[in-house]
């Protein structure tokens, strides 16, 4: 029984999957909303990603992806990892005020930070500029790198730091030969959710980016949807949004068993 309903539940999880699949392949002069979920007849995939990169600017935009979504987590989970070790080890004076006032950014919803985020950013001349996309990418994912590395940080024993302070080391020297090393496999879980997050994300790119060579390619994509290519079939769409997904669905298949060892001793 039990079986049963976890395989009801991963077939309704999977069907929104199904979906964009189906009509991804499926060629464009095929696609009929009512039939949207019978399996396509034919294949038109390639022929769907040509079209979806003839109509919009993709290849300029996937190298700025690549860099917001590389740079950013990086920057998110050596900062986080910093937060947690004086937090936790080094012990600062009202450790869990300033763990809470990291973590508050993760309140507000990110909606609120757009008109804020813009007025702000066209004002120091980070609008549409790849450093300020980075800077924002890495404050935003800074909450979840400083919670996971606070929670690992918490179950090292005390003794570690401690001898490590006999034999001379600086607490930095410590930080960067013991404690980094030793937290390698929950930085990596964390980086590779702030990857996923940072490499699709639509808000900033759409708020915060205009030029082709700095706005992020799903900010490129939903062009797709808009008046200006009201033409376009879904399949098109579909394709193109599938094959951008892509580098995610690799990265996770490819380490999923460092994620979840990282996960597993981050606590949660």
């Amino acid at each position: 029984m039990r079986r049963a309903v976890l395989i009801v539940l991963g077939l309704v999880w999977l069907f929104p999957t199904y979906l964009i699949v189906a009509n991804a392949v499926r060629p464009a002069g095929d696609y009929d909303p009512s039939d949207a979920v019978k399996p396509p007849g034919s294949m038109g995939l390639f022929d769907n990603v040509s079209e979806a990169w003839s109509r919009t600017d993709v290849g300029a935009t996937i190298g700025s992806t690549a860099i917001y979504s590389l740079v950013a987590p990086a920057l998110a989970v050596l900062f986080g990892a910093l937060a947690g070790y004086a937090i936790v080890v080094l012990r600062v004076r009202f450790g869990f005020l300033w763990f809470i006032v990291i973590f508050a950014g993760t309140v507000v919803p990110f909606q609120m930070l757009l008109v804020p985020l813009f007025v702000g950013y066209s004002k120091v001349s980070l609008y549409d500029n790849q450093m300020g996309l980075v800077l924002v990418h890495t404050a935003i994912s800074v909450p979840l790198a400083a919670l996971v590395m606070r929670n690992f940080f918490g179950s090292v024993a005390v003794s570690i730091f401690e001898a490590a302070r006999l034999d001379g080391a600086s607490t930095f020297r410590i930080f960067w030969r013991i404690y980094l090393p030793l937290s390698s496999a929950a930085l990596a879980a964390v980086f590779i959710l702030e990857f996923t997050y940072v490499w699709n994300d639509l808000l900033f790119g759409l708020t915060l980016a205009q030029s082709d060579n700095v706005r992020p390619v799903w900010a490129e994509l939903s062009a797709l949807t808009t008046d200006v290519y009201a033409g376009t079939p879904v399949p098109v769409a579909l394709a193109a949004g599938l094959v951008v997904s892509l580098p995610t669905v690799v990265l996770f298949l490819a380490t999923q068993r460092l994620f979840t060892r990282g996960l597993t001793l981050a606590q949660f």
